[in-house]
């Protein structure tokens, strides 16, 4: 037991055990799909850690524990996913906290080391069959002999049989090159919609709440989880799909699309700042923080080097006087807009 965790235990205080098991059991709520869950376990989580310095104490262990996590490979992946796995199959059923701590446990006792954050991943990235650090970028061939290359802190599982060949986002970006096999259609899934493959290079990015697809070649057939009508998108378009439907189809560049993120750059046209800072957040060891209402007025057009996100928010400070950066840490910069009077609509 870490040492300022320690305590007495007695005359109604929590115990130190019970700190554990409760921060462990936040961990889990912070992980459902429900983004309505989700929002409510994460201001829960917040007010659990301001109410005690022993609460905020606690979430650290487990950021800690969770930083020495690394996915056992091979036939020692199996015990630890299935693990973790059971604590999180019931989101809509409270897990028990100490049978969460005991599967925490497991899992770093059987892990290595990586350099994740509780904030920037879900319980589920932990678990997927592929995924990518903070920072990272990598490519893939699967069995089928289709590419698939992971964003910075992206995860997907992969379920291929006999019938089709799925690939579920769970979190991140991806960009797809598929192979073709007419036996088997090629389909992306994420909790707002699927979209089936009918040509060749695409990329799919999760949002919070919604799904981004950007066609670079040929085309694709998206739909949205509660409608049963599909939308094709062709090369040069983009769609947002939500759970209830399909944007209009907008234009986009997609040879610059291409090349950008080739290039390990953000390439963004007209785009509010603060969706330009929520993109850089992905790729950056520590957090962005920012008022999205008082940025509001200052859009963006720029191509934004992502291996070096301290060098993109400096360009973005060069280009917008009113803006105002403060690092207080080398893991936490806060950007604001003191000045909003002089911010140009």
């Amino acid at each position: 037991m870490p040492r300022h965790l320690r305590g007495a235990g007695r005359g109604g205080r929590v115990t130190d055990d019970a700190l554990a098991e409760q921060a462990a059991d936040w961990l889990v709520q912070l992980g459902s799909e429900d983004a309505a869950e989700r929002a409510a376990a994460q201001a829960g989580f917040d007010a659990w850690k301001n109410a005690d310095p022993r609460h905020a104490a606690a979430a650290d262990d487990i950021v800690f524990l969770l930083n020495r996590l690394q996915a056992v490979r091979g036939g020692q992946a199996r015990p630890a996913r299935v693990a973790l796995e059971a604590a999180l199959a019931r989101p809509r059923r409270r897990a028990r906290p100490r049978a969460v701590a005991a599967v925490l446990a497991f899992v770093v006792l059987a892990a290595g080391s990586a350099a994740l954050t509780l904030d920037s991943h879900t319980p589920r990235y932990f678990i997927a069959d592929m995924r990518t650090s903070t920072g990272e970028w990598h490519s893939y061939t699967l069995q089928d002999g289709s590419t698939i290359t992971l964003d910075s802190g992206s995860a997907v599982n992969l379920r291929f049989d006999q019938q089709r060949r799925t690939v579920e986002l769970v979190q991140g970006a991806i960009n797809v090159t598929v192979a073709k096999d007419a036996s088997r259609p090629f389909v992306v899934e994420t909790p707002q919609g699927e979209m089936r493959a009918l040509g060749t290079r695409f990329m799919v990015d999760r949002e919070q709440d919604a799904t981004i697809l950007s066609m670079l070649e040929s085309k694709v057939a998206a739909r949205a989880s509660g409608d049963t009508r599909t939308v094709v998108v062709q090369a040069g378009e983009r769609v947002r799909i939500t759970s209830n439907a399909i944007s209009t189809v907008a234009p986009i560049n997609a040879g610059a699309i291409d090349i950008a993120w080739q290039q390990r750059k953000l390439a963004v046209e007209d785009q509010p700042l603060s969706e330009v800072l929520t993109q850089l957040n992905r790729y950056r060891t520590g957090r962005i923080t920012f008022n999205a209402a008082q940025l509001d007025g200052i859009r963006v057009s720029a191509v934004l080097p992502l291996d070096d996100t301290d060098r993109a928010l400096q360009l973005l400070l060069n280009n917008f006087p009113q803006l105002r950066m403060r690092q207080f840490t080398q893991y936490w910069v806060m950007v604001d807009a003191p000045l909003k009077e002089n911010i140009k609509k």
